[in-house]
């Protein structure tokens, strides 16, 4: 009997297990679902008879092993910073290991290790990253056995709520980790433009924004991701001279995202002592108290943040409550986590609310004696706040790699991300019938 770990049944585990669970019951296999809330994990089990919920603290080495030791792979939806102690066991147990989460520096230094151990850690198996390797090389693959050149590639994805529910200032509702939103884009952003390298500083990262259309439903702004040169290898593209890959946004969330910047509310390294005997416009205060005397505080972030006081962006501030004289609800802690504590309530689905994840490539390439373009695009709705389109793209292709694997139908041993198209082909192939198809347009530049 093959047996299933599945550890985390948070917000983008619920599509991963119920899909495990049916091919479970089919297999005859068995899935245990581990989390610090077991009454989480025996939620996302439900009635299923091939599931059985366990509690796991995933600091005790003793009990994470003696579960890891009964099962055949683990399939880690922990936090990133967790996958290294997961791996590690893994590795000595001689087990199989999953996960949607980029490949960390010291999960890289152990491939050698395990591809001796003949297992595979395959890792980067979700939506981004996930389905965007497998969809973009894919494609690049095609267009190099066609005998084309590229000459650009730009990747786009974005987790979004649907239009009819984008009904506050900020269109955005929190659909995946609220922590990785907040702390977005840390870091200098690099990409690649007409053959030159191009650096843009977290500072500026969300003024250095590009405008994108996506039929049918319009046009949405772009950021850059912190470094779009790392797959350039990967993928084939080291002579490449246009390589940039972007998070989507409604118009004007950017300009907002800003003004938090400027004002320091991302700030993660240091903390605001006895934050809760303050209100959210003593702390705004607390911020631009240099500026002009005898100004309103309102009037002093406008002044900072060089915008008038009835502008767009001094409104959705205003709609996130940071004038109100209403206390922080948090004692010791980084003006990030106050933040994100404030956003989780400002920014949360309501049940039947929807969300919608958008992914668009471009490809530019010099075949047959023209510069063709070619653009590719998944546009997908979630049902409710629960059956989000997030968790079915983060979790149906890290569970159909999963089933594959335990089929004996994967062969890649090491440390991998699913660039290979024994892994790729058949994985997106069965995507698509859960709705998961890319629209295609293809038009001659010159």
């Amino acid at each position: 009997m093959k047996k299933i770990l599945i550890a985390g049944a948070g917000r983008s585990a619920t599509a991963a297990i119920q899909y495990l669970l049916r091919v479970a019951e089919g297999k005859g296999w068995r899935v245990f679902v581990a989390d610090a809330d077991i009454a989480l994990a025996k939620h996302k089990i439900g009635q299923s008879p091939a599931g059985h919920a366990v509690e796991m603290d995933v600091t005790n080495a003793r009990a994470r092993q003696k579960l890891i030791r009964q099962v055949d792979v683990v399939v880690s939806l922990l936090p990133p910073h967790l996958h290294l102690l997961i791996a590690k066991d893994c590795l000595q147990l001689s087990k199989h290991l999953v996960t949607a989460s980029y490949v960390s520096t010291e999960m890289y230094a152990l491939s050698e290790e395990v591809r001796l151990a003949n297992l595979t850690f395959m890792n980067e198996i979700g939506l981004d990253p996930g389905i965007d390797h497998m969809s973009a090389v894919k494609a690049i693959h095609r267009i190099k056995a066609q005998g084309g050149r590229l000459t650009a590639f730009r990747s786009y994805t974005g987790g979004l709520v649907a239009p009819e529910c984008a009904n506050n200032p900020w269109k955005y509702k929190f659909t995946w980790n609220p922590r990785n939103v907040v702390l977005a884009g840390k870091g200098t952003a690099q990409f690649l433009e007409a053959g030159q390298y191009r650096y843009v500083p977290y500072h500026r990262l969300f003024k250095n924004t590009r405008t994108i259309a996506v039929k049918p439903l319009g046009d949405f702004e772009v950021y850059p991701n912190r470094d779009s040169l790392l797959y350039r290898k990967a993928y084939g593209l080291q002579d490449i001279p246009n390589l940039f890959r972007g998070t989507i946004r409604y118009p004007g969330f950017c300009e907002s995202w800003h003004a938090l910047v400027v004002l320091g509310l991302t700030d993660d390294s240091y903390p605001i002592v006895e934050a809760n005997r303050i209100t959210w416009r003593q702390l705004m205060d607390a911020y631009v108290s240099s500026m002009t005397k005898g100004q309103t505080t309102e009037e002093k972030v406008a002044h900072v943040l060089h915008t008038s006081i009835d502008s767009p962006v001094m409104d959705k501030l205003h709609w996130l409550g940071l004038f109100d004289d209403r206390p922080l609800s948090m004692d010791v802690a980084t003006p990030a986590r106050i933040l994100e504590q404030l956003l989780l309530e400002k920014w949360k689905l309501a049940p039947e609310d929807k969300d919608m994840v958008v992914m668009q490539h471009e490809f530019e390439y010099v075949l047959d004696g023209h510069h063709w373009q070619e653009k590719s695009t998944l546009v997908m709705k979630g049902h409710n706040a629960e059956d989000t389109a997030m968790t079915r793209l983060v979790g149906l292709p890290l569970a159909i790699f999963t089933r594959l694997l335990l089929e004996g139908k994967i062969e890649e041993k090491g440390v991998q991300i699913p660039i290979q198209p024994s892994v790729y082909l058949p994985v997106l192939e069965e995507l698509a019938t859960y709705g998961v198809k890319f629209e295609e347009e293809k038009r001659i530049l010159e």
